[in-house]
Parts: structure tokens; C-alpha cells; sequence
């Protein structure tokens, strides 16, 4: 096993490309490290719905020059199997380590297999990307990004060309692709022969972002906005330039790209800690809403002033406020959104009288709902402009939540005096995670089997009146790994993570308000429901 192990590690050296990966590989070897080189070339990153993603560092099981290149070379075949040969592929990439270079190569290898390929100007928000897909007519686009994984990992995004990202069973036709890669030598790498876009395609986006507005809407309120050391700031404030809205002042310790994310644990905004400096900002300066991207700048979060400090807003809260704010501007088309995110938008649109549909999670699915018109995600996802970008967008949706807190802010209200209501028309719907990071995976995959054979009858008191394995797929969605858990008044769905090592559990609780005089009392039960029904759940799945 030892021999074999250095074997295909110096096998892997041997066609390593990148200097930094091929000297941390020899070392190992040179150190005879068989437990690190075990976890390396335990097997390879798979190539699944999100792409790439894993940890930077060399072999297989991390994410490398050579992984990238031979994801690319897979992608070029399987655009050329399906009649795309020719065809071009657009690539853009984020400021994280060794992003430039995953581009880079992966332009070398679509224009080694006979593909156009044009990459973005610089590091740019993935919705640019998402955006230039459809705009350019291109066949496929590629986002090397980990979004708001912690600074050590990197990630490569795939798009076909409708603009939004791979389903199955595009990732099994192109993970076979990669498979069938024998060896980099193949791989035809030119040192040219690609476009590099200028300015125009981002001219093309910002002139876009202007279109989710009303024209005749209040641009009054001020905001702090942190872009949480990733590639917003100067989208977004173009944005926001473009659209009349006061200047946001910056958390400026985030507000430049830097690849190690020096003042968060993890650069994303739901994780504790992390909107610290937006607050200490907010408090100085006294803006109407906090706003924060997270590296990417596909997400969008929100905070508040409530009472004496800040809080943000749950991405149901945003998710809530964006369809109210659409619906009373006369939104037509299909409002959708994911099975883990709260069912109030469903309350929304069927008072509205429009179309709703639930989807698996991740915005592969919700880009693809019929006459989509809006879709969010409670991971801070918002798609508010599906016909420029199929996918979630932090710049419009920083946009419009924040035309949304001039409209209020012109009647001396507030984005809480909506969602308050928001609860007293439909229903107090309040929402929280239980989520937790585990270093082993079998942790995760021994959860999931014991609520698979000793599933609970009751959460909180509350008796499940349905339970459903999601791997057996529904009516109305196909087959993942999850389980839901209907109770009265309640809902739970629990589910491995796609892009992190974490066990999830959606859990939702509706309390009914006569007034707005009842909601404290509402809010006091829903809190109460939600803890116990969090430590039900725990206690069921030995988490």
C-alpha cells in the first residue's frame, strides 16, 4: 500500500504544472508522509452540481492546476459531444488564491479543443459572470469561486448556456469526461488565442441593474455596506451610483478583495462574528440598513436596527420582503424558491394570485421554474432579475431592498414594521438552522441513518403528521438526500450540505396573529418551539 501510494504520487509530480503544488508534493514524498499523501490521493474531488470545490494544495483530493485542467478539458468534451464545437465558453473568477490561474488555464484548454473562450476583465462578481453567459450567446460559462468557504479552499462553477447552472445529468456526462482524461500530456494547453472582455460586458450588467428599480421610486436611504473582503464594492457602488442612491458608507477593513480574509473566521455573513465591523460601522454613522456581500457577491445580506443595536435579517426575512416589495409594484410570473426556505412566500403569491413553485435547493433549480419572476433562497440567495441573471445576485438584491427601505422610510416605516405586517396578514413565520460542521463525514452520513431507522414521531410535543424520505424523490421533485418532517404548525427538513462539511436542519414554525397587539406573545411561542423542537431533533439524531 506504501509503495503504492508514493507511485501515484510521483506519478502526479510528474505531470504536476504549477510550481507551488509540485515542491509541497515532493516534499511530502521526500518525507515519506504517508498520512498526508493518503488523504490526497484517497480518491478525487467530485465533480457533482456545484462544480468543484475542496481545499487548495496538491493531488487529487484538493483543488489544483491539474484538477482544473483536466475539469476543463471534460467540460470542452462534453460541449463538443453535444454539438457545441465552436461554441464559446465564457470564464470569470473571484480574487481568492490561485483563481487568475484556474481561469487561465481553463481558457488555455477550450482553446486547445477547438472552443472559443473569453474571460472577464478581472476578479468580478459571479452574477457578471452569470449575466455575460446569455448576453454573449455562449454556450457554456465557468466561475472559478468558493463563494464563502474558508481562504484555504477554491472552487470551479459550471453554467450551460441558458445561463444557469449544471443539473444532473449534466454532471454525471461530464464527470464520465473527466474520468476519460488519461494524462495532462493530451490536453492541448495554446499560451494564446483567447479574448480577454474589457469593460463593455460589465457596462452591459450595470446598465441592467438599473432595470429592477421602479423609475419613479424614492432613493433616499443610507446604508453601510461591507463587501466582506471579496469582489463587491466596486460593482455595487457603481450600482448604486447609477441608480441615485446615496454613496454607502464602507466598512473599509473589508472593503478591498484579499484572499485571506483577515477579520472573519468564515467570510460569510450568517456565520457569527462575521457582520461584527458593519455593526461597529453602523453604530457610528446611523444608516437606515446594513448590506453585505459575501466574496462572490452573488449573496446579499441585510441587517436592521432593532431596539438599541443590530441585527441582521433571517434570508427568509429578506426573502419575505423582496416578494411583498415586488407584489405591491404588480410582479407578474412565477415567485419560487427552495424546499428549505419558509412558506410564507407561498402565502404571498397565492394572495397575490400568482403562480408559486418549490424546488430542490441551489439555484440550478430555481433558475429553472417556468416564467420564473422571482426566486430567493434562506442561505441569502436572490434572484430579482431572471432574464439578465439565472442565478442569485447580490448587487440587484442590494438594490432592491434598498429601494424597498426608501419607499418605507418616505411613509416613517421600516423594514420591521412590514415584516410585522407581513405576520399579522399570513402568519407569524419564523424560521431558524440547526447546522452543524463535523471533521469526519460519517458523522453526517450516521445521522441521516438513524432518523432513516428510528425516525421521531414527535418534535416539541408537536406529532409529525407526515414524514418523507426525499431520496425517493416527491410528485413534484426528484430524488436528493433528505428527509421532511411535517408536523402541526411545523416543518423540518434535514440534509447534508452540497458544498460544506455540514449536517443542516431546516426548521419552520407558524404561529397564527390575530393583531398587531399579539405579535410579542407569537414571537415568545415561536422562539420557545423552535429551541425545543432543535433539541428534539438533536437528541433524535445523536448530533
Amino acid at each position: 500500500m506504501h509503495d503504492d501510494l508514493i507511485a501515484r504520487a510521483q506519478a502526479w509530480l510528474a505531470e504536476d504544472p504549477d510550481p507551488e503544488t509540485r515542491d509541497e508534493l515532493a516534499k511530502l514524498i521526500e518525507a515519506a508522509d504517508v498520512e498526508e499523501l493518503a488523504a490526497r490521493f484517497s480518491g478525487t474531488l467530485q465533480f457533482g452540481t456545484a462544480g468543484l470545490r475542496g481545499e487548495l494544495g496538491a493531488g487529487p483530493m484538493r483543488m489544483n492546476r491539474t484538477v482544473v485542467i483536466r475539469a476543463a478539458a471534460g467540460l470542452a468534451a462534453y460541449l463538443k459531444k453535444n454539438g457545441h464545437e465552436g461554441g464559446l465558453v465564457v470564464i470569470g473568477y473571484d480574487a481568492r488564491h490561485k483563481s487568475e490561474d484556474f481561469a487561465r488555464d481553463t481558457a488555455a484548454v477550450m482553446t486547445g479543443a477547438g472552443l472559443r473562450a473569453a474571460v472577464l476583465p478581472r476578479p468580478l462578481p459571479t452574477p457578471v459572470l452569470a449575466y455575460a453567459i446569455r448576453h454573449l450567446g455562449a454556450v457554456a460559462g465557468v466561475e472559478v469561486t468558493a463563494s464563502h468557504n474558508p481562504p484555504r479552499d477554491n472552487g470551479y462553477k459550471v453554467y450551460l448556456g441558458d445561463g444557469s447552472q449544471i443539473v444532473p445529468p449534466a454532471d454525471i456526462d461530464i464527470a464520465e469526461e473527466i474520468a476519460a482524461v488519461p494524462s495532462l500530456t493530451v490536453v492541448p494547453r495554446p499560451t494564446e488565442g483567447w479574448e480577454t472582455l474589457d469593460d463593455s460586458i460589465l457596462d452591459a450588467y450595470l446598465s441592467r441593474t438599473d432595470a429592477v428599480l421602479s423609475a419613479d421610486s424614492p432613493r433616499t436611504a443610507r446604508t453601510v455596506y461591507t463587501a466582506m473582503h471579496g469582489v463587491g464594492k466596486d460593482v455595487l457602488l457603481a450600482a448604486f451610483e447609477r441608480a441615485g442612491f446615496p454613496a454607502p458608507d464602507l466598512v473599509t477593513e473589508q472593503a478591498d478583495p484579499d484572499p485571506d480574509f483577515p477579520t472573519v473566521a468564515f467570510p460569510n455573513p450568517e456565520e457569527p462574528g462575521a457582520m461584527d465591523l458593519a455593526f461597529a460601522k453602523a453604530r457610528e454613522t446611523a444608516p437606515d440598513l446594513v448590506i453585505a456581500n459575501d466574496p462572490d457577491a452573488d449573496r446579499c445580506a441585510a441587517a436592521v436596527k432593532d431596539g438599541e443595536d443590530w441585527r441582521m435579517l433571517r434570508g427568509d426575512e429578506v426573502g419575505a420582503l423582496l416578494a411583498a416589495h415586488l407584489v405591491s409594484r404588480g410582479a407578474q410570473g412565477t415567485f419560487a424558491e427552495s424546499i428549505v426556505s419558509s412558506s410564507l412566500l407561498g402565502r404571498i403569491a397565492e394572495k397575490a394570485g400568482l403562480r408559486y413553485e418549490q424546488t430542490l435547493t441551489g439555484f440550478k433549480w430555481i433558475a429553472r421554474v417556468d416564467g420564473l419572476r422571482y426566486g430567493y433562497e434562506e442561505a441569502l440567495g436572490y434572484c430579482v432579475d431572471p432574464e439578465g441573471v439565472r442565478d442569485k445576485d447580490g448587487i440587484t438584491a442590494a438594490l432592491l431592498i434598498t429601494e424597498l427601505a426608501s419607499v418605507l422610510k418616505a411613509e416613517g416605516r421600516t423594514l420591521l414594521d412590514l415584516l410585522d405586517d407581513l405576520a399579522v396578514e399570513h402568519g407569524l413565520h419564523a424560521t431558524d438552522q440547526l447546522s452543524v460542521r463535523v471533521q469526519d463525514l460519517s458523522v453526517i452520513a450516521d445521522a441521516m441513518r438513524r432518523l432513516r431507522e428510528q425516525p421521531p414521531t414527535e418534535l416539541a410535543g408537536l406529532p409529525i403528521t407526515r414524514a418523507e424520505d426525499l431520496t425517493r424523490g416527491t410528485e413534484t421533485l426528484p430524488p436528493t438526500d433528505g428527509l421532511r418532517y411535517t408536523l402541526e404548525g411545523a416543518r423540518v427538513i434535514v440534509r447534508p450540505s452540497g458544498t460544506e462539511p455540514k449536517l443542516k436542519c431546516y426548521l419552520e414554525v407558524v404561529v397564527p396573529v390575530a393583531t398587531h397587539a399579539d405579535l410579542p406573545a407569537a414571537r415568545a411561542k415561536a422562539t420557545d418551539l423552535l429551541t425545543t423542537i432543535k433539541r428534539d431533533l438533536s437528541t433524535a439524531a445523536g448530533i
